[in-house]
């Protein structure tokens, strides 16, 4: 709707991951190094975890787009309680057909194409993302197929990527020896405010629009109520450049996102909780002082 009116050649807020956009903050980058190292070396089970939204889809898709070809790539990403058999889902991942029936047939079917791969010099790969969602059976069948080996050689690796629950089940009596497996994690931890602007600015750039398109205290407020999180910046600046293109406005501030947040709170669809902590609270003063306005007090007007 409003890429021409900016000047962009794609929407640089897309709900959709997009390894294209991705911005390696500290801790992106550490999450990318985590991911890349557990591979390289060949670990046996790789774990990346974070809060909802926090760029952990778009990890992995980077990752599966950085891949050499030497790998074989499994990716599962239906974990809900409705799953089903594991097996059934881990041959879809990777097009393997099998007429078999039964467990152990299935089972079979994989060891195959596992030994078949090693044949051809080739690394097998399996990801599982929002593993959060898989029960503790589930997870520890998952842990038993990483047991099909030849000698010294992994066959398979597991790469997991989940919300924070997910360590909690794997800290569970009951995975002991799945927790035992894992060579390389890494928690994702939301960004911080300067994190927050070059985000903001990248994927900006990306687009093909200014990196000052948003000012310093749009950015200000989109952190403030975004916690950090860039699933959560992505929507409130997409909303904020959707009010800036119907006000026929060429540059985003303050206080039109404030208008997009508080639009927010008031239809009750999505509440933009924010930070509440020492550095919130230090940029909400900074912010005061600098510009005369309260990022939080306006919003929370409407609560």
């Amino acid at each position: 709707m409003y890429n021409a009116f900016f000047g962009f050649n794609k929407t640089p807020f897309s709900l959709v991951p997009d390894p294209d956009f991705l911005y390696l903050s500290p801790g992106h980058k550490k999450a990318w190094i985590i991911l890349k190292y557990g591979l390289l070396s060949q670990a046996g089970f790789t774990v990346v975890t974070g809060e909802i939204g926090a760029g952990k889809t778009t990890l992995i898709r980077k990752m599966l787009s950085s891949l050499p070809k030497q790998c074989e790539v499994g990716l599962i990403t239906n974990t809900h309680s409705s799953f089903g058999d594991l097996l059934t889902w881990v041959l879809a991942a990777f097009n393997i057909s099998c007429a078999a029936q039964d467990k152990a047939g299935r089972y079979q079917a994989f060891v195959e194409f596992l030994k078949y791969q090693q044949r051809q010099n080739k690394r097998v790969i399996l990801i599982v993302d929002e593993a959060q969602n898989m029960d503790l059976q589930t997870l520890e069948e998952l842990r038993l197929l990483s047991n099909i080996n030849v000698g010294q050689d992994i066959l398979l690796q597991l790469v997991l990527a989940g919300q924070p629950e997910l360590v909690d089940k794997l800290n569970s009596p009951e995975l002991v020896q799945f927790a035992q497996r894992i060579s390389a994690e890494y928690h994702l931890m939301p960004m911080d405010f300067e994190q927050t602007q070059q985000y903001i600015k990248h994927r900006l750039a990306i687009a093909g629009g200014s990196e000052s398109l948003f000012d310093e205290l749009a950015c200000a407020v989109v952190f403030y109520y975004s916690g950090g999180i860039p699933r959560l910046i992505n929507n409130i600046c997409d909303l904020s450049l959707v009010y800036a293109f119907s006000e026929e406005k060429h540059f985003v501030t303050g206080t039109i996102v404030l208008e997009v947040v508080i639009a927010k709170k008031t239809s009750g669809i999505v509440a933009y909780k924010g930070v509440a902590d020492e550095q919130a609270a230090l940029l909400r003063k900074q912010m005061l002082a600098k510009y005369n306005i309260d990022i939080g007090l306006l919003a929370q007007s409407v609560e």
